[in-house]
């Protein structure tokens, strides 16, 4: 019996869910725009725990979504995988997150484009074929006219930059399906449970998330 918990915080979503032996169990999660990853997601994996009725000394493992994503959410949902992961001394899992946003919708034919908002017209994005096999790497990108117009199948973007990109990719192969915004943990339980089981897991001490681009922070004027 492996119970896994999964957190992915790459994005306004903040999520949480438990499986078990790869089925998800329960799931929690809220998107706000504020970021309220640092308040919810130690309240969420302890609200899980406790209605599932296990205790964190269950746990086989920890997933967390590896990125690209908010700089911030990334380095919330890591800190606590590791933090978790280095006090019981269980493996920590790492799952890309855009594969967690491209499982969300089940094609059979045509391809998956995951795409984050990375800002302006610029996007983190990968491409995925409907057996959910990566055919072509993680990208940040500005999005223009002749994006991906070398595709003649269809084309089924998800993400939260329909709004922004509807606008600029409009032939007729481009389908925005606008109701998957968010990677949510749910979409994580399979994946991290065939990591699991052959024993594709990262060390601890020295993971970093996937930021893709350096962080640039801003500083108020005086």
């Amino acid at each position: 019996m492996t119970y896994i918990l999964n957190i992915e915080t790459a994005t306004k979503n903040c999520s949480v869910a438990i499986s078990k032996d790869g089925k998800t169990i329960l799931c929690k999660e809220m998107a706000e725009e504020g970021y309220s990853h640092a308040e919810k997601l130690h309240v969420f994996i302890n609200e899980i725990l406790s209605e599932i009725e296990i205790s964190c000394k269950d746990l086989s493992a920890v997933a967390v979504s590896q990125g690209p994503g908010s700089y911030t959410g990334l380095r919330i949902g890591v800190s606590a995988a590791k933090g978790l992961c280095f006090a019981l001394d269980i493996p920590l899992i790492a799952i890309d997150t855009l594969e967690v946003l491209a499982s969300q919708i089940k094609v059979t034919n045509g391809i998956i484009i995951p795409m984050i908002d990375a800002r302006r017209m610029e996007v983190y994005s990968a491409i995925f074929d409907s057996k959910l096999n990566k055919i072509r790497e993680v990208r940040a990108e500005i999005i223009e006219e002749d994006s991906f117009s070398t595709f003649d199948l269809p084309i089924y973007f998800v993400g939260d930059c329909a709004s922004k990109c509807k606008t600029v990719l409009t032939k007729e192969n481009f389908i925005f399906l606008e109701d998957k915004i968010y990677p949510s943990a749910k979409e994580m339980c399979a994946l991290s449970y065939e990591k699991f089981r052959n024993n594709d897991t990262v060390d601890v001490a020295y993971f970093e998330p996937y930021y893709l681009k350096d962080f640039v922070g801003t500083f108020s004027k005086k």
